[in-house]
């Protein structure tokens, strides 16, 4: 019988859920426990891929080509598992389900009601992953703030499951925060009895409560807490902020989550073997250079919108020893913001990630321009491949008016197009997404990189290398890497006579791993390294 783990949060938003449930779930794992993370959202979006990454972040892209929450990067990250369709659940993606079953009848003539058609949906969707996986333990996490009016179906679902699989095989973790009020010196626990009350009016009693916290939490609070909470003193787990979230799941192993969860399921504690996690975490804490990176890209007020990108030039840093800072330049500012351009040109690499619409192309691509002319590392990534190109088309072949047509529907050399089988594609689910092969070319960067003749990454996209300007692009000294067998589509470019410059179509950061850094972010932080030291910045 699979095992079931509810993660909310309570009191604010923010608080990390995604970070302890894949803190968790590596606890677990290295306990020799098959485990699988999936997350449901209460927002009636069907998926976040359509929504503004302002409001929602990054979209995280599975595999098998679902647009996903950000969270399943960190459940990929720590556990080192692919997920899928069926880990990432909304609302919107419920109610359709149950409206579209309405319509064809599947109700005979029957009410639809919150209680039970959508409980019981959620309740189908959040069993999905025992069977497709098998895995020991499923660990859901339930998106928003306990006292959401649009969470309330998902907590009575969860307050279900106990009933429908028995009180040994189900764990309710509540994470919420505890304040540090700095003039009385002191941490505040009624926001942490309110949020546990109002979990407790739903009838969800927690069997775990972590707390958020900046300060240390002294024995007499936690006593405090375990009392009015209902809960164990030794389930009542600190969740200090840590240097890194990397650190995270040590810290919580060493607060007695791991033994507190087992207790909870009636599991096996064996001892745990973070041996290679807390190789990687000594690595991160003791760097022996620095180098800086120039993000360049139109959403960098929000850091969260380049959240795996971000994290995956962390990993290439431990694997190089190697602590990186991210410098994040809005491309509109180039280059007419002189200090902006200063610190593009104070950077070791440059990096162009992903993004869609035609606002701050420009910079973009005089950001590709200057690591050209200048010899310094460069790493295009979907939008960055595609900027690469078009800066390549202009200033090397003479195509002076090249772009993309999503940027210039008009431009008389469209070297980026929108693929054939988009046209008149409605918005939602309908980009390139999931993972497809690659072919790579032998001795190019892209080959030393990845040591092997063919891959497969993930994509997100609608727009592509337009073949009909390939061979004079070729000709003119442009490296075409990578390609797709199936459709010949181009998927890695190079710059000759460049140190490393590369740019890519799909999305190498959705597969990268903090102790197994992906191959061209190892490479493309290597190559920062040897130019700092060239540089003698």
């Amino acid at each position: 019988m699979a095992k079931y783990i509810f993660i909310t949060g309570g009191v604010v938003s923010g608080l990390g859920k995604g970070i302890a449930a894949a803190s968790i779930g590596l606890i677990l794992k290295s306990r020799g426990y098959k485990v699988v993370n999936q997350k449901f959202d209460p927002y009636l979006n069907i998926d976040p891929g359509t929504m503004n990454p302002y409001q929602h972040g990054e979209v995280f892209v599975t595999d098998d080509g679902a647009e996903t929450d950000l969270d399943l990067g960190h459940y990929e990250r720590f556990t080192d598992a692919s997920l899928s369709q069926s880990s990432n659940t909304t609302a919107g993606r419920v109610y359709l389900a149950v409206l579209n079953k309405e319509r064809e009848g599947g109700f005979h003539g029957g009410t639809v009601q919150v209680i039970p058609n959508i409980t019981e949906e959620i309740l189908r969707r959040m069993m999905l992953s025992t069977e497709e996986t098998k895995a020991d333990v499923i660990i859901t996490e339930i998106g928003g703030t306990v006292g959401d009016i649009e969470s309330l179906p998902f907590m009575e679902a969860i307050r279900q499951m106990k009933y429908k699989v028995g009180e040994e095989n189900c764990c309710y973790i509540h994470l919420t925060l505890v304040p540090y009020i700095k003039k009385p010196q002191e941490l505040k626990t009624k926001p942490t009895q309110h949020s546990v009350k109002e979990l407790q009016e739903l009838g969800i009693q927690p069997d775990i409560i972590m707390l958020r916290t900046e300060e240390p939490i002294d024995t007499a609070t936690r006593e405090r807490l375990a009392s009015f909470c209902n809960v164990d003193t030794s389930h009542v787990i600190q969740n200090l902020t840590a240097r890194s979230i990397y650190e995270v799941p040590l810290q919580m192993e060493n607060e007695g989550l791991g033994k507190a969860v087992c207790e909870t399921l009636s599991l096996k504690n064996t001892a745990p073997d973070f041996a290679d996690w807390q190789k990687m975490v000594d690595k991160f804490n003791n760097p022996k250079r620095k180098v800086t990176i120039a993000l360049v890209g139109k959403y960098v007020e929000l850091h969260d919108a380049y959240l795996s990108v971000a994290e995956s030039l962390v990993h290439g840093g431990i694997h190089n020893e190697a602590d990186v800072t991210i410098d994040w330049i809005g491309s509109e500012t180039l280059p007419d913001d002189k200090a902006a351009l200063a610190r593009l040109k104070a950077a070791d690499g440059i990096i162009l990630p992903g993004g869609f619409g035609g606002r701050g192309i420009e910079g973009m691509v005089y950001a590709a321009k200057y690591a050209r002319t200048h010899k310094v590392p460069y790493f295009g990534i979907c939008l960055g491949m595609q900027i690469q190109v078009i800066e390549y088309a202009r200033n090397v072949l003479g195509l002076k008016n090249a772009n993309s047509s999503e940027m210039d529907k008009s431009t008389s050399d469209p070297v980026i197009d929108l693929m054939p089988d988009q046209n008149g594609k409605i918005l939602g689910g309908t980009l390139r997404l999931g993972k497809y092969e690659c072919k790579i070319r032998p001795g190019t960067l892209a080959e030393k990189a990845y040591g092997a003749e063919r891959i497969w990454e993930r994509h997100r996209h609608r727009y592509e290398f337009n073949n009909a300007y390939r061979d004079r692009l070729i000709q003119a000294g442009l490296i075409v890497s990578g390609v797709n067998p199936e459709r010949d589509l181009v998927e890695i470019c190079e710059a000759p006579d460049h140190p490393w410059m590369l740019g890519v179509q799909f999305h190498p950061e959705f597969k990268s791993r903090p102790n197994r850094a992906g191959p061209l972010f190892r490479e493309f932080i290597k190559a920062a390294c040897d130019y700092a030291e060239k540089t003698k910045k």
